[in-house]
């Protein structure tokens, strides 16, 4: 069953832009500000982004006091995430479930080391979320503007009315279609996340991976992981995203999950390249090999008042 996906936005709109991970770069979060003021939203900063602890934006309960208080706060629209890094995990510990569960939910917008918020929102708060790009991170916030294929991308998921629009990989694996809704993210996080009360949950569901920097033995260490921890069980189909530096990295993926004998296609641009684009996870998606695309499907979706 599919996660209640949040209303999507409209123009005037206010957001918050939070640090639940690594340091935000001030200039490129300043120039990622200005690209989702030119999509009409209005944008406020979490107050204690820029408290800088070493390779995190701040304490622990810093940035999930930031989170937090944007998630519940019913003034803003939706909650979107400056960058990943490291730290998510970390955040998980101090936020407020309960008081989180009992407000209406919103969009939440990140990737990378946002997998852990995303599969925690999908389980704690059964809410569906964008994986998708990031205001402080390059493909929003180069100094030569944001890679268009990718804005508008996301704009099509997050703001607009319409449909998102599929995304077409370029190579099929295994053949077949699948339907269900979508999770998992960038690979490292979902092993990470083994063991925990937020582990990824596969059974009924889609699968995305993706990575970065990860040579062929390191994804095969991480996808044994998953296999042996149960995380993929029930699987319905995997969609493979972009894998940048990582090596030859699909001959491991097709070992690994080839015999799990279900759909999977490749080449798809979203995780860590160029473009990016967006995803809902917990959202329901197909997956058609015919034409090698993951399309997702808004349905269960919260009504605007």
């Amino acid at each position: 069953m599919s996660e209640r996906t949040p209303p999507r936005l409209r123009h005037g709109d206010t957001v918050a832009v939070v640090a639940p991970s690594g340091p935000v770069d001030l200039d490129r979060l300043n120039r990622g500000r200005h690209v989702l003021t030119g999509l009409g939203l209005n944008v406020r900063f979490g107050p204690r982004m820029l408290i800088r602890r070493g390779y995190l934006a701040g304490p622990d309960q810093a940035r999930a006091a930031d989170l937090q208080e944007a998630w519940c706060d019913p003034e803003i629209a939706a909650v979107i995430c400056a960058r990943g890094g490291y730290g998510a995990t970390r955040v998980l510990d101090h936020l407020d479930w309960d008081k989180m569960e009992a407000v209406r939910p919103k969009p939440l917008v990140g990737s990378s080391d946002i997998t852990a918020l995303h599969l925690a929102f999908q389980r704690r708060l059964g809410v569906a979320s964008l994986f998708g790009p990031m205001p402080a991170c390059s493909t929003i916030s180069d100094e030569e503007g944001p890679e268009p294929r990718s804005l508008s991308h996301l704009k099509a998921s997050l703001i607009s009315s319409l449909e998102p629009r599929p995304v077409k990989g370029d190579q099929v694996l295994v053949p077949g279609s699948a339907i269900g809704p979508v999770t998992g993210g960038n690979l490292t996080l979902l092993a990470a996340l083994c063991g925990t009360p937020h582990q990824m949950e596969s059974r009924g569901r889609i699968v995305l991976l993706e990575d970065i920097r990860e040579e062929p033995y390191r994804i095969d260490r991480m996808l044994t992981q998953l296999l042996q921890a149960g995380c993929l069980d029930g699987a319905v189909g995997f969609a493979l995203g972009s894998w940048v530096e990582c090596g030859e990295a699909l001959p491991v993926l097709v070992e690994r999950l080839g015999p799990l004998g279900v759909p999977i296609i490749a080449g798809l641009p979203i995780g860590h390249g160029t473009p990016q684009f967006s995803v809902w996870l917990g959202a329901d998606g197909v997956i058609d090999t015919e034409s090698c695309s993951l399309t997702g499907l808004i349905g269960n979706q919260d009504k605007a008042p």
